[in-house]
This record gives C-alpha cells, structure tokens and sequence, in this order.
C-alpha cells in the first residue's frame, strides 16, 4: 500500500466544533513562552504566528502548511485557502509534483510576496553544480516567484556537495534567503559544515508523537541548526488521530490530538508543516497558542516514542 492510499484510509478527527465559529484574525493568541527554544522570537509576524530566528538572521514561522499530495486545483484552493486563515509558510518540493499548484495558490490568495516564507526542495534526480542551478530555476519558474526563503537539499545521497556549492552562490546572489538540508544525519551535516563556508539553517526531519528525534533535536541545538518536523501529526498513522493518551490530555484543554501534538511541538521549539486539505482542519491546526501543556502532559507525550520511523517506504 502506497503512503497517498494510506492516508486516504485513515479515519481523520473530528474538528471542534467551536472552531466554525473561529475568525482569523482572533486564532492565534500566543502565549510568547520563555520555556521553549531560545531561538524563538518574541516578535511576530502579522498573522500572529510566532517566528524563529534561523543561524542566518532569517526570521520563519514555527508553524506552516505543508502541501504534499496537494496537486492540480485542489493544490491551488488549499494553498489559497491556508493563506487565507493565516500560514504564511508554505512548504512544497520538487519531488511533489504541485509547485505550479503551490504558485497558482500564492497568485489566487492575492497576498504581498513580503508576506510569505516559501520552501521548496531540490531532488536527488537534480544533485549536481549545474544540475542544481537549472532545477532551482524550474522551480522559481513553476511557483512564479523572484526568489525562495528556503531551499532545501531533500535527501542526503549522490553529489550533495555539488549540490551546495551551487546552493551557495544562490544564496549570496540574493535568489535564496536561506538554504539547508531535510533527511540528513549528523555524519552529513559534519561533512557539509567542515567542507563547506555556509551551513544549513534548517533540517527538516521526520518528528511525531511516535517518532519524537529528541537525540537529532540536540544534536541540531549544538550545531546552532533549527529542527523543523514533516508529517508532524504522523500522517494519521498509528491510529494517531484516535490515540487516547493525546485525547486524555486533549480533553482537559477542549482540544483535539492532532492541536496537542502540534502545541507538543510548538513548546519543544521544533517547527511544525501540517498538512490537510479541509479548510476546517486547516483552522484546527492553527489554534493551538491558546493553552500550554504542563510539565506531566509533556512527559506523557514524551513516553508515546516508539523510537522508529513510521514512513519505512521514505527509508
């Protein structure tokens, strides 16, 4: 069974019904914790979403959209619709197949480029100096846009190296406001660092309830590198939606798992992208800076960890 059928059978959680009266300009209240990660910034952007400061000075939202499986017109409506309940980081990839979606989004929100934070991935079919400058352009071309604010190498195989020399130039060319790594084990990251003038600000890696990476998010605080999460909320999988220790904890804060799980990740300092196509959902997820988990609610979490990844087909 391929993940896109996986995901389509996984039972997705009911959405508060309190939330199809939220209004956005009143979702995000922030309670602006000193707990969590230092690198967040009291600052906000002007959705309210709290940012953090990145290695490079570049300030990103710690909560964004994700897009993947989001293609063709579907993919426009929800990348128009997030922007509309206030994302303003949308996370796309080459690999995805939807940048032009992703673009027609963007165009279709009518939102100030300025705006945004846009990420988009560099493949392994694309590794390579030259290989990487031409697909980087492609991938402007498709969104429709003058620069990216992050360009990530998505997996850590073939000539990454050349790869970042040319993710380099991009970027002291003003076409990227920040570049980093997605997939890429400490080993990589040594190699880019001692090889290399500029490192990563960003790896973005597989972090969920089931699959926490509190090792690899130490080992990044070390190397001055932001943790950011794909399929925060595990794509559904492991029953992660009906989990009943998220749904006890949910309970006493009238949230649901999937608001728990991210609020969990929000409170660690890891950057969440949840991705979801109901534009409910989409509000769900953002109302999660109105309650904090207390010290017993992490630890629960904490002891959910199966320590495995849940996506072996990505392995």
């Amino acid at each position: 069974m391929n993940m896109e059928n996986h995901i389509k059978r996984v039972k997705r959680r009911e959405f508060l019904k309190s939330s199809a009266k939220l209004a956005a300009g009143t979702m995000l209240l922030g309670l602006g914790s000193s707990k969590i990660f230092g690198a967040l910034n009291p600052g906000r952007l002007e959705n309210s979403i709290e940012t953090v400061t990145l290695n490079n000075g570049v300030k990103m939202p710690i909560l964004g959209f994700g897009t993947l499986y989001l293609n063709g017109d579907e993919g426009i409506r929800c990348v128009s619709d997030a922007i509309s309940v206030g994302y303003r980081l949308i996370d796309t990839a080459t690999i995805y197949g939807n940048e032009e979606s992703v673009g027609g989004g963007i165009k279709q929100s009518g939102i100030k480029r300025e705006e945004l934070f846009v990420t988009s991935k560099l493949w392994v079919d694309d590794y390579g100096y030259e290989s990487t400058k031409k697909a980087f352009d492609t991938s402007l071309n498709k969104l429709g846009l003058d620069y990216l604010d992050l360009y990530l190498i998505h997996r850590p195989r073939g000539d990454v190296k050349g790869s970042w020399k040319a993710m380099e130039e991009l970027y002291k060319e003003g076409k990227i406001k920040a570049i980093g790594v997605s997939n890429f084990e400490d080993g990589h990251i040594d190699d880019l660092i001692s090889n290399f003038e500029i490192k990563p600000v960003i790896n973005q890696i597989e972090s969920h309830a089931f699959f926490q990476q509190d090792r690899a998010n130490e080992s990044l605080k070390k190397y001055g590198i932001q943790m950011e999460a794909w399929s925060p909320l595990a794509q559904g999988r492991n029953e992660h939606f009906t989990n009943q220790t998220l749904a006890a904890i949910g309970e006493k804060y009238n949230k649901t798992n999937a608001q728990v799980s991210l609020r969990w990740h929000y409170q660690r300092g890891i950057i969440a992208i949840p991705r979801t196509s109901k534009k409910a959902h989409m509000m769900e997820n953002l109302k999660i800076f109105d309650f904090e988990l207390n010290k017993s609610d992490m630890q629960t979490i904490a002891a959910l960890d199966l320590n495995i990844t849940q996506f072996p087909e990505w392995e």
